[in-house]
């Protein structure tokens, strides 16, 4: 798919992660060749001791299972639910065997380590699915999707371990959903972001900390060249929203946004 999409992504700790001395817990991974793009952002869990860990390895997890998948043979029909499935539950044994080799007890390990949320893209000539687990942001042709939860408890992929461990069946709701899935030639522009990019979007009026502009729209991120031209824009652009500025006599102003924020966008050529 190079060639047909360009992209460009960036991450930064949220404001309340850095107050507390704490990592940035979010993660992203890219794939593209001449046969597909995929593109993932994970969410470690903020109650995790070690979440950005889980979300790392998540993140290019996922993208190597989806890519090795379609290495192996023909490209598959991407709206069959067996392909995902299968995805699903080769992720889910490589996983298992993370925990395996750490030792320990397993689910303190899962906890302290694996709990992440998955949003995701596969791209191929003929078809596009936009896929998850967990919450998040999806904006398919600046149409909006918000992907939330109640009591913010998002389903994690590695709850799926206990009913691999047991020979189980794994319930619905801790294996993919397919949000999108459609003819590739109707994707335009598409950003697929971690929950903290709804901050981002509602802030668009807000004046970025010492200076006089504003934010700006999320549509800025497809729309402006320069995004796509330098690799390091979109992360100074989250930079200037989430930095701390003291001005002498006068309260100092704080960051932006409070939670951690991670997108990755695609356009057109």
């Amino acid at each position: 798919m190079k060639g047909q999409y360009e992209l460009a992504m960036g991450s930064i700790a949220g404001r309340e992660h850095t107050r507390l001395g704490r990592n940035n817990q979010d993660a992203l991974s890219v794939l593209s060749c001449d046969r597909f793009t995929i593109a993932v952002v994970c969410d470690g869990c903020g109650s995790g001791r070690h979440s950005e860990v889980g979300a790392k390895i998540g993140a290019r997890l996922v993208v190597e299972t989806l890519s090795n998948t379609l290495q192996d043979k023909a490209i598959a029909d991407l709206r069959e639910p067996q392909f995902w499935q299968s995805i699903h539950q080769k992720i889910l044994i490589q996983l298992q065997a993370f925990i395996k080799a750490m030792g320990g007890d397993w689910q303190q390990t899962l906890n302290d380590y694996f709990l992440f949320t998955i949003i995701g893209v596969l791209i191929t000539p003929e078809n596009t699915s936009i896929f998850s687990l967990g919450d998040g942001v999806i904006l398919l042709n600046n149409c909006l999707t918000k992907l939330e939860f109640s009591g913010n408890a998002p389903p994690y992929i590695s709850y799926g371990l206990k009913y691999l461990w047991e020979d189980r069946e794994c319930p619905q709701e801790f294996q993919f959903q397919i949000h999108q899935s459609c003819e590739t030639k109707e994707i335009n522009t598409l950003l697929i972001g971690t929950d903290g990019v709804g901050d981002l979007i509602d802030f668009g009026d807000r004046t970025l900390p010492g200076k006089s502009e504003k934010v700006g729209d999320i549509a800025q991120f497809w729309q402006d060249d320069s995004y796509f031209k330098n690799p390091d824009k979109v992360r100074r652009k989250l930079f200037l929203m989430n930095r701390e500025v003291h001005h002498p006599g006068k309260p100092k102003e704080v960051g932006l946004l409070p939670d951690d924020t991670t997108f990755i966008v695609l356009r057109k050529i």
